[in-house]
């Protein structure tokens, strides 16, 4: 019986595992970097043992550490969670070696599902359907060319060992085979130790679509549905729901029986996923199998009522499956959003930082029985740190119905507080507004057809974008009468405001409007018009609610100096709030000029710059290549704006970057 699991991984997923663990009345220890000595899974463990420094080579990736924090510990187990060691067959070899219960599957099984080529072997002689490409990994860029030149383009070029969408590019043409074979190989390289990559055919207008089983050491193994995976970008997963809106119950169940059939090929025991890319016909292919707990396993298990990394334990324990196929019901439908600190108004780049301020969206539940699952890793003072993976919190919602989930959803976002470093929130706000999100018409290109030049948050308008001038006038309005302390009552605090103030005092000095200005544009707000909003904000808070003209809105709130800064619904905007007679002359007032930059080549981002790809004197054209910074174990590669000559190289490769930190000055 497993009485001590150790969590060889840390954030949201080990917090996730401890959980369970906690629930099962098993003792937990957690395992840490220099970097993650403060973290939320550290405080959260029984136990804690440091295992390295900051870069994950040096610590999460150290079998020997971990081994060791195992022998001081006495943990009779261990949970890989996902990434790291999660599928790394030496790890489970030395476990079982020093008589230690992996919770997940056995070597065989990591070794060839691990194995992109090997798997797709398998998969073909078990009769699971496969996409057309290359057998074998390809020897070079020019051998990549030729096999993309049989199957025909557009191509997948993708690492053997690659996740997470890391190693993994596409080639719409010949010309691009070359380059992004090189990318992908160097970014394998990097990330997982091993460069080999091979070609298959990419699917057009495909979806995204997996199958979650789990299988025991009895002979028994059972499918828990599927998960719409197909919203990503650069290949990572960023909204995932279950089930699908796309899948017949017919292609569901075809899809689940090849999958259990490749998993008992290898004796599988443990919670795993099959994924297929899908076409418009409904005709799925064999993408790879994850030989772990994936991230988005919670959309499952609130569809199915299950508790994965329960299940898990229990599978390594040696205890029977307590469900059959038969026993598997999907209720309801779920959402999941992957909250990401990065800065989608500056190409999604990372964002790095302590988190100042935290709080997360109300998790009760609601009267139609919807609710929010909240799995994070962080909290208030945490860090994000540009050595690990820049995931705040996977977001989750359940309802009885899809459309249901969508609006708890959305309100979940806009009810979501997060302060010290940028998210993704306001994106995964106007994705879940979006038409053809809500109506179901996915494909793995979802967001480069929907938002082909990026996303900006300060342009984008949400569907309730013009209700934010009155939230602006009415929290100026009430935030200058606590300031004036005009009144003190209770009074205050509800929606009638104007049956709470002295008329006297307002009609004189408050004047029969206020005015808004936001992007240069004026707008009038009658006080008359104030008294219709519905809320119980007061100065401080810093989510308003409440209703304007009969419409629910949440709106976050927050004073930049004499402005305020408002975000809902994906649309971020700043408003200044003043009197009529100010108003007269706001066009008098000077507007600072921002300090010209653009003879810079500046770092958009915290991280390692890998290389310079110009010289002093070089002449550059706009698209050109200019260099490549690795943060958070990805490539990002930065290129010339507009036409220019190299003047001097600032920083070299190897450089530690900080965000707007000069790598290259050009020519005035």
């Amino acid at each position: 019986m497993i009485k001590k699991i150790l969590i060889a991984n840390r954030g949201e997923i080990a917090c996730r595992v401890i959980r369970t663990a906690k629930q099962l009345g098993i003792a937990t220890v957690a395992v840490y970097s220099d970097a993650d000595a403060n973290a939320l899974h550290v405080r959260q463990a029984d136990e804690a043992v440091r295992i390295g420094t900051n870069a994950s080579a040096d610590s999460y990736l150290r079998i020997d550490n971990i081994l060791s924090a195992v022998k001081q510990t006495g943990a009779d187990a261990v949970h890989p969670g996902f990434g790291f060691l999660s599928e790394n067959a030496a790890f489970a070899r030395a476990l079982a070696e020093a008589g230690i219960v992996f919770i997940g599957p056995g070597t065989r099984a990591i070794e060839i599902m691990g194995d992109k080529i090997e798997s797709k072997k398998l998969a073909e002689s078990t009769g699971v359907n496969t996409v057309p490409g290359s057998p074998d990994a390809m020897a070079d860029a020019d051998e990549a060319y030729e096999a993309a030149s049989k199957i025909g383009c557009p191509v997948m070029l993708k690492a053997s060992a690659g996740g997470g969408g890391k190693g993994m590019r596409v080639a719409e043409t010949l010309e691009q085979v070359k380059d992004g074979f090189i990318a992908a190989q160097n970014e394998a390289r990097n990330a997982f130790g091993d460069d080999r990559v091979f070609v298959e055919k990419f699917i057009e207008q495909p979806r995204h679509i997996e199958i979650q089983l789990i299988g025991d050491a009895h002979g028994n193994c059972v499918y828990l549905g599927e998960r719409e995976c197909s919203i990503q970008r650069r290949h990572q997963k960023v909204i995932e729901e279950a089930p699908s809106s796309f899948i017949s119950e017919d292609t569901r169940k075809a899809m689940g029986e090849q999958a259990v059939a490749l998993a008992k090929s290898v004796d599988y025991q443990s919670a795993g996923t099959v994924e297929f890319i899908v076409d418009a016909q409904q005709n799925f292919y064999f993408l790879e199998m994850n030989t772990r707990l994936q991230v988005e396993h919670p959309v499952t298990e609130c569809i199915t009522g299950v508790d994965l990394v329960e299940l898990m334990i229990h599978v390594a324990d040696g205890q029977p499956l307590p469900l059959t196929q038969a026993d598997v019901r999907i209720n309801g439908w779920s959402f999941e959003a992957r909250v990401y600190a990065e800065d989608p108004d500056r190409g999604f780049l990372p964002s790095t930082g302590r988190i100042t301020h935290y709080a997360p969206p109300d998790t009760s539940e609601a009267k139609n029985g919807a609710y929010t699952r909240i799995d994070t890793g962080i909290d208030a003072g945490g860090e994000i740190s540009m050595f690990y993976d820049p995931m705040i919190a996977k977001l989750v919602t359940w309802a009885p119905d899809r459309m249901q989930a969508i609006e708890h959803m959305q309100a979940a976002i806009d009810s979501y507080r997060i302060k010290g470093v940028q998210s993704n929130l306001p994106f995964l706000s106007a994705l879940f507004a979006h038409h053809e999100l809500q109506s179901g018409n996915l494909t793995t290109r979802f967001i480069e057809d929907h938002f082909p030049d990026g996303f900006d948050s300060t342009q984008y308008a949400s569907e309730t974008v013009e209700v934010m001038p009155m939230v602006a006038a009415w929290i100026e309005w009430r935030t200058r009468l606590r300031d004036r302390q005009v009144v003190n009552s209770p009074a205050l605090a509800t929606s009638s405001v104007m049956a709470s103030l002295d008329h006297t005092d307002t009609d004189e000095s408050l004047g029969d409007h206020l005015c808004v200005f936001t992007s240069g544009e004026q707008i009038n707000v009658s006080m008359n018009r104030l008294t219709g909003i519905d809320t119980n904000w007061a100065p401080g808070d810093w989510l308003f609610h409440g209703f304007i003209d009969g419409i629910e809105v949440r709106v976050e709130t927050q004073r930049l100096g004499n402005q305020w800064q408002l975000t809902q619904g994906g649309s971020v905007r700043q408003f200044r709030v003043v009197d009529p007679h100010v108003a007269k002359l706001m066009h008098h007032m000077p507007v600072k000029e921002s300090k010209d930059m653009s003879k810079f080549l500046l770092s958009p981002m915290p991280g390692l710059l890998m290389k310079v790809m110009v010289d002093k004197g070089d002449k550059v054209t706009a698209g050109q290549d200019l260099a490549v910074i690795e943060a958070m174990k990805m490539e990002n590669t930065l290129t010339a704006a507009v036409n220019g000559t190299v003047a001097n190289i600032v920083a070299s490769a190897g450089a530690s970057l900080a965000v707007d930190d000069i790598i290259i000055e050009f020519e005035s």
